[in-house]
């Protein structure tokens, strides 16, 4: 099944999740160290993350997309090199940042208060934002595309805070790793696929 029709290929659900996972990571890492924090133990607090996480990773996508649309016509040749590299620097500093020795600290506000949940989603959704300004240049169909990436966001990060509840300490910093290799990865794809 194909959501959308890429000029010189096809990207399918496939991808777009993988895409939808790859961003969702910086949203599940934070949510890991909240259910961590918290000790709301109800389904509520968990669901509440993932609201603000899922809406805010999709609604960037959307907005990143958008912003491309108005220079998209500009870049048509080279606008496979353009998601390459956007990709590729968004995933090479999850890895880096996923290498960095951290400790979980209960550093992140444990609760779901309106400011404090904003700034941390508008800060976790940034990439997003820049994947949207890429699948632009793709020509994609965006609504699909970002509610996909809001779903998966939602679900991975309401999965964080129950897992963060008891086992965070043993994923550590391979969320971001993982995220990053998976966006390197679909960076690799669009180039070779408008290269062959």
């Amino acid at each position: 099944m194909s959501f959308y029709l890429l000029e010189r290929g096809k990207m399918d659900f496939y991808s777009i999740l993988i895409i939808g996972v790859g961003l969702s990571m910086d949203a599940f890492a934070v949510a890991l160290v909240k259910g961590l924090c918290t000790k709301d133990h109800r389904f509520r607090f968990a669901l509440k993350i993932g609201l603000y996480f899922g809406f805010f990773q999709g609604f960037m996508t959307w907005l990143g997309y958008t912003l491309g649309l108005s220079f998209s016509s500009l870049i048509n040749n080279y606008d496979h090199w353009i998601a390459f590299i956007l990709l590729s620097i968004i995933g090479g500093k999850m890895i880096y940042e996923g290498l960095q020795v951290k400790d979980l600290s209960c550093e992140v506000d444990p609760g779901t208060a309106f400011l404090p949940m904003l700034s941390v989603s508008l800060a976790t959704s940034i990439d997003a934002l820049a994947v949207g300004i890429s699948l632009a240049l793709l020509s994609t169909s965006i609504l699909s595309t970002s509610l996909i990436i809001a779903l998966v966001t939602l679900s991975l990060s309401i999965i964080g805070v129950i897992i963060g509840k008891r086992y965070a300490s043993l994923l550590d910093n391979k969320a971001e790793i993982l995220g990053g290799i998976v966006l390197l990865g679909i960076g690799l794809k669009i180039l070779i696929d408008h290269l062959t």
